[in-house]
């Protein structure tokens, strides 16, 4: 029996300003499961988070959420998921749903995205894992992070390879044909 593969998806849990956004989470969302891939998400029902889940779910997609206790009411948790695993902190949420992907997709949003985004791209840098990292780059919105991540190597507190560790991919299409890829 051929293993699912499981697309971690790291987003806001509000909308943006942007409406760019919530299409692209949607797009990304159905994508996954026309693949017949699983979600792996952070189970919020609210902003891309929300977005990405319904959409998958419409297509009939397999998901599996990942929430702390503590956000259960402000993330308003979506009971309704394939699987659903509520943990004690942020900490076992990430690494939770880490160690049950095999890809890790990052699209906008927040402090939260990107403590999530640093973590596993951290995890690379140190080797503890190979699996591959998206940014999808909706209108740009990753933009000023990839510069960041540039500037770092030009200033010598990253090695240069580390810039290969993560792909930006400015539509969703784009990032389904690297995320194929990657996974075959």
């Amino acid at each position: 029996m051929m293993q699912v593969r499981s697309v971690c998806v790291f987003c806001g849990s509000r909308p943006g300003q942007n409406e760019h956004y919530a299409r692209d989470a949607r797009a990304v969302g159905q994508s996954i499961a026309r693949k017949g891939w699983r979600l792996v998400y952070g189970a919020g029902d609210v902003g891309l988070m929300g977005e990405v889940a319904r959409a998958t779910q419409a297509e009939g997609g397999p998901t599996m959420g990942v929430i702390p206790t503590s956000l259960m009411g402000r993330e308003v948790g979506k009971r309704d998921l394939t699987q659903l695993v509520i943990t004690e902190d942020m900490h076992e949420r990430k690494k939770v749903m880490f160690m049950n992907s095999d890809a890790i997709v990052v699209l906008p949003g927040g402090a939260g995205t990107l403590d999530e985004f640093f973590e596993v791209l951290t995890w690379r840098q140190i080797g503890l894992h190979t699996k591959p990292i998206f940014l999808l780059n909706t209108d740009g919105y990753w933009t000023p992070l990839t510069q960041l991540m540039n500037h770092i190597v030009e200033r010598g507190f990253a090695e240069e390879d580390s810039l290969g560790f993560t792909l930006s991919c400015a539509t969703p299409d784009e990032l389904m044909t690297a995320l194929t890829k990657a996974l075959a």
